[in-house]
C-alpha cells in the first residue's frame, strides 16, 4: 500500500490538464511575436546606416538624460559608436557620452566622469535597458528601469537633420 499511493498520486498528477493528443513543438518562427509598444509599423535594422546611428543615439541620449533633441550635438562617429555632447543643466559645461544602437538596444557611455570607474558602458545589470523602434521620421524611445517602470518617448528626427 505505501508504494501503491504514491505511484497512484504521481499517475494522476502527470495526466491533469492534458488531452489525448500529443503537442507538436513549435517553432521561433511558428510562435507568435511579442506585441510592439505602438501599433505602426517599425524598423528595428540589427545594423544601422550612420545616419539611422546619429538619429537613434540622439533620440536616446535626449530620452535618456532629458534633454531636447536640439541639444544633443553630434561631435564623431568611429565606427558603430557616435560620440554626441550636451550642456549640463547645472552649471552649463559640456556632458560628453558615447552611444551604440543596433538590434533595437540603445546603449551609452559617459565619458570624461571625475570617477573613471563610472566611465563604462550602461549594459550591466541594475542599468536601464533602452528600446528603440524606428517608425518612419520619428524615433520611439522605451526605457525599462531597474525599479520594473517604463518611460517612452517619442521624438521626430528626420534623416536629413543628420549630418554624417
Amino acid at each position: 500500500m505505501r508504494v501503491w499511493l504514491p505511484l497512484m498520486a504521481a499517475v494522476s498528477l502527470a495526466a491533469c490538464g492534458q488531452s489525448g493528443e500529443k503537442a507538436e513543438p513549435t517553432t521561433v518562427e511558428e510562435a507568435p511575436a511579442a506585441a510592439p509598444a505602438s501599433v505602426a509599423l517599425a524598423e528595428v535594422p540589427a545594423v544601422l546606416t550612420a545616419i539611422d546611428l546619429g538619429r537613434v543615439c540622439r533620440a536616446g541620449l535626449a530620452a535618456i538624460h532629458g534633454q531636447t533633441l536640439d541639444a544633443i550635438q553630434i561631435t564623431g562617429v568611429e565606427g558603430e559608436v557616435l560620440n554626441a555632447q550636451w550642456r549640463a543643466p547645472v552649471d552649463g559645461g559640456w556632458m560628453k557620452a558615447q552611444c551604440r544602437a543596433g538590434d533595437g538596444l540603445v546603449v551609452w557611455k559617459p565619458l570624461e566622469l571625475p570617477d573613471p570607474a563610472q566611465v563604462r558602458w550602461m549594459n550591466e545589470a541594475g542599468d536601464p535597458v533602452v528600446r528603440y523602434a524606428i517608425r518612419g521620421e520619428e524615433i520611439e524611445i522605451v526605457q525599462a528601469l531597474p525599479d520594473g517602470t517604463t518611460q517612452q518617448a517619442m521624438m521626430a528626427v528626420r534623416p536629413e537633420e543628420e549630418v554624417s
